[in-house]
């Protein structure tokens, strides 16, 4: 299997050796069929980086090779690459206060029952999958006028459950988002590398959708955001460039306040912070990097993950779905080796 491109050389440097480690466990994933293709990137506080791709961005109908440049589908990256650091400047900038309810932006939260359970969430438990939401649901198979979807939302009776990572919790911070701004999601700066659809033969294909009939390709994967055209849980498209910029960002001080920072790091549960996951036993981060660590992946099988204590970030994109989900990519056990062989040294 071919390897594409590679940025910034950093022969027989210690980056350069752990880099080379790390991108193997990916290698051996490609060969064996495993996934088609992906692009493995990492840096550190001092600005140095590398990132290699292998593999193909697409399989069928046509097949393309992966490229360093390549756009992905991030999914549930954009929880924390979009939705989250909008919600704490807002909170920062004291337009929403954190444990105050939805309701405080969002009245017409299940509006016909003054003591609905929903009317009590917080934007502090939906940042930290707090709420008694379910994790999902086929809200595209209810129809395809986004107004009328986003309405059914806000109106319909949740099943009450034992807190879950729901995506549910994300759309209803995308509402507030939209809410306040007026306008939607798709017409917001996505932010600087970042953009909510990408050209078709610059992107990772992922599924070949069974109810849009066609092998997806720079348009959004997940069926509900694709349904409200645009929402807080995912949609965001971006290169393997983009993501570790924003991790860059976040590792030097200057892709967000102080305050914020401190908040994505903040524990709420064993599991999570505001909008981030942190280390526990089997995370998807691995077992060797610092407490000092938050993460995140995504449903097409992208991830990224950022160590404060140790300096640095790394990102796994795959195209693990492409061309179908019901298929065990093993991707699981390859972001645990590739963390763990990251941080191994």
């Amino acid at each position: 299997m071919p390897v594409s491109d590679r940025t910034q050389q950093f022969a027989n440097t210690a980056l350069s050796q752990l880099f080379n480690r790390a991108f193997a466990p990916l290698a051996n994933a490609v060969a064996a069929g495993r996934i088609p293709g992906g692009v493995f990137g990492i840096v550190d506080r001092d600005q140095r980086r590398i990132i290699q791709a292998i593999g193909s961005a697409q399989r069928i109908p046509n097949i393309r090779p992966m490229r360093v440049d390549t756009w992905f589908d991030l999914a549930s990256l954009t929880k924390v690459i979009f939705t989250t650091p909008r919600i704490l400047a807002l909170a920062e900038a004291g337009i929403i206060d954190l444990d105050a309810p939805l309701i405080s932006v969002l009245p017409d939260l299940r509006q016909y029952d003054a003591n609905a359970w929903e009317r009590k969430i917080t934007f502090r438990q939906c940042l930290g999958h707090q709420t008694p939401l379910p994790a999902v649901a086929p809200i595209y198979t209810y129809g395809r006028d986004p107004d009328l979807l986003r309405s059914f939302i806000l109106q319909r009776e949740w099943p009450a459950g034992e807190p879950v990572y729901s995506d549910i919790n994300f759309i209803l911070l995308g509402f507030v988002l939209e809410r306040l701004s007026k306008r939607s999601i798709r017409d917001m700066d996505p932010g600087p590398g970042f953009a909510f659809s990408a050209a078709p033969d610059a992107a990772a294909a992922t599924e070949d959708c069974t109810w849009r009939h066609r092998v997806l390709s720079g348009e959004v994967h997940d069926d509900n955001c694709a349904a409200l055209q645009g929402a807080g849980h995912a949609g965001l498209f971006g290169t393997a460039h983009s993501v570790l910029d924003f991790a860059q960002g976040l590792l030097d001080g200057t892709g967000a306040s102080e305050g914020a920072i401190a908040l994505m790091k903040e524990p709420l549960s064993a599991k999570r912070t505001h909008g981030w996951e942190r280390p526990y036993e089997d995370w998807s981060g691995g077992g060797l990097c610092s407490a000092d660590t938050i993460g995140h992946t995504g449903f097409t099988g992208t991830g990224l993950w950022i160590d404060f204590d140790k300096g640095r970030a790394w990102t796994l994109l795959t195209n693990r779905i492409h061309p179908t989900r019901h298929f065990d990519s093993g991707i699981a056990l390859l972001r645990q080796e590739v963390g763990n062989l990251v941080n191994g040294s």
